[in-house]
């Protein structure tokens, strides 16, 4: 199914921050789901860790790693009531969420120097008639590069097709 393979941006940034051997670091992947970007995190060779609300998602990715002999930490969590751990990881991963009073917590939970991936909607999704459609899960033109202002741009773009998404890629500033 193509919703289980990780997003291509994400994918890349994946080896990049992996391309000078396997990196020494903690990876978070928020709303992990059944592990699309947890898994390639592990392989890397990053002690990975996932949050979902979903048990059984968060079940089926630590199976899969452990599957494919990779360790992930996986917890079930609702995020509005459980709070991030501040300054505890070198990457911290997001895509197809959306909860903007997250976002303080998203820009503390990774360590200075440590890259922050996010990839999700934007309100032009709608024109799809696919995917989220409520306000409150899309992002405004511009809106996911002001809520990681201090941070260095390390590559952002939003695109129309084949969904309208923002991507970013950003360092936190020692």
């Amino acid at each position: 199914m193509i919703d289980d393979l990780p997003s291509a941006f994400v994918g890349e940034w994946i080896l990049r921050l992996s391309a000078n051997g396997p990196p020494v670091g903690r990876a978070l992947d928020v709303a992990m789901g059944r592990g699309r970007h947890a898994l390639p995190l592990a392989r890397a060779g990053f002690l990975t860790f996932g949050i979902d609300l979903k048990l059984d998602a968060v079940r089926d990715a630590v199976r899969s790693a452990s599957a494919a002999g990779v360790p992930l930490l996986g917890w079930c969590a609702d995020l509005t009531r459980t709070p991030l751990p501040a300054g505890r990881f070198d990457v911290v991963v997001v895509t197809r969420y959306l909860q903007r009073d997250l976002f303080p917590a998203l820009r503390e939970a990774v360590v200075p120097g440590g890259v922050v991936l996010y990839e999700t909607f934007t309100t032009a999704q709608c024109v799809h008639g696919r995917g989220p459609t409520s306000p409150d899960h899309l992002l405004e033109p511009g809106e996911l590069m002001r809520l990681f202002d201090g941070f260095d741009m390390l590559a952002y773009a939003e695109t129309l097709q084949p969904d309208a998404v923002a991507r970013m890629a950003a360092r936190r500033r020692s």
